[in-house]
Order: structure tokens, then sequence, then C-alpha cells
């Protein structure tokens, strides 16, 4: 696992300090080291997120930012295709109930579906830039929401298990989601969708919440 280093809130607002933390190829996944370097496109609405995040959930004294990510934007297809489809599927029933229009009617029927699906797309984009997967030595979480934001917070020592779950489509590109599951039932089932390299994060996960409990933390 890369080297972390211990991070003071005040200083976390701040979204200059943050750098790649696997290979630079991969900028889906950002880690809280190497203060001042240059922040790669792609992470700055990530550092953004993370400031919001954490202004509401202060990291707790001595805490340290394991790892930070986002799905990959793979993401924002995967969750456009079904609705896609959908609109396909009523178009083709209405020209079969209604008959095939000819000439503008059949124009103005594409363009209303190409509306459609874009509008989809740029909802779905949206979702991208607002989700954020967080791993610390004491917690997992997860922010979410594009116009209410939305917070999954579970202590490590409170995961039960964890399990990492291939999609069809995250199969034909190497991705795949992992899913978080608490051992309180008062606690939501939480899942990070469409992870770049996700046997490792998976991996980076398990040891975390290992040492969380041998350690005596995540309380």
């Amino acid at each position: 696992m890369t080297d972390t280093t211990r991070l003071n809130p005040a200083k976390v607002l701040d979204p200059a300090p943050a750098t790649v933390c696997a290979p630079r190829s991969d900028p889906s996944v950002v880690n809280a080291t190497d203060a001042g370097t240059a922040v790669d496109p792609e992470v700055e609405p990530i550092m953004s997120s993370l400031a919001q995040l954490l202004s509401r959930h202060v990291l707790r004294d001595g805490e340290l930012v394991l790892l930070v990510l986002k799905p990959s934007r793979w993401f924002i297809l995967f969750q456009t295709l079904r609705f896609a489809a959908i609109v396909g599927i009523c178009l083709s029933g209405l020209m079969l109930t209604k008959g095939i229009p000819s000439g503008r009617g059949l124009i103005t029927y594409i363009e209303v579906a190409i509306l459609l699906i874009t509008a989809r797309l740029m909802f779905a984009a949206l979702q991208w830039v607002a989700r954020l997967y967080v791993l610390t030595d004491l917690r997992i979480l997860k922010l979410s929401g594009v116009f209410t934001p939305e917070v999954f917070d579970c202590p490590l020592r409170k995961v039960a298990r964890t399990r990492l779950v291939y999609t069809f489509r995250e199969r034909l590109w190497r991705l795949g989601s992992i899913e978080i599951i608490p051992r309180e039932e008062s606690l939501p089932f939480e899942v990070w969708n469409t992870v770049r390299r996700p046997q490792r994060v998976h991996e980076q996960i398990v040891a975390a919440i290992n040492r969380a409990r041998t350690g005596g933390m995540g309380e």
C-alpha cells in the first residue's frame, strides 16, 4: 500500500494538496499525499467534493485518509444505456401502433429521442462528478447526490463484510463494484460502483478493515 500522510482537518479543506495515488495513467485514484503537487484536471472536482464532505464529517484527530477515488468515466455511459433502451422501445412501440410517420414526423420522433437521451447523459455526468469514494483508517465513506448530497459513513469495525462483484459490462472493461455490508441492520447497504482496478482497491479496503479490527480503531 502506498504511503499516507497524517491530515489536519483544517488543511484538508484546501483543495490544492492532492496527487495521483497509483500509476499516473489512472487518474481515478487519488491519495492525499505530496502536498503542493499539481492537480490532475479530473481530480479538481474530486477535491471540491472532498472539502464539502469533510466540512460535514470532520476527520477525527489523527485520522488518516488512505484512498480517495471516483468511478470510471464508463459510469456515465452505463447509467445512460438502460434509459436509452427504454426510449428506443417506446419509440418503436409508438411507431408500431400509429404507423411509421413520413417526412417531418419521423424526424421529430428521432429528435425527441435524441433530446431525451442527451438529457439523461448530462444528468449521468453530473452524478459522476458528485460521486466520491473515501477510505480512511477508521471509516469507509461514499459521497453522492446531484441536488441533495448523500453521505454513507460506516466505521471500519462495523463492516460485516465486503464483496467484489462484476456486471457483464464491467467485465468487458476490466471494471468492478465493491459491496459494503455493515454489521448493523440500521446502517444501509452500499456499493462503490464501476471502480477501476477493482481487485487492488478491494484489497486495500480489506487490509484497512483488518487493521482497524486488530488495532482497536474504527469505533
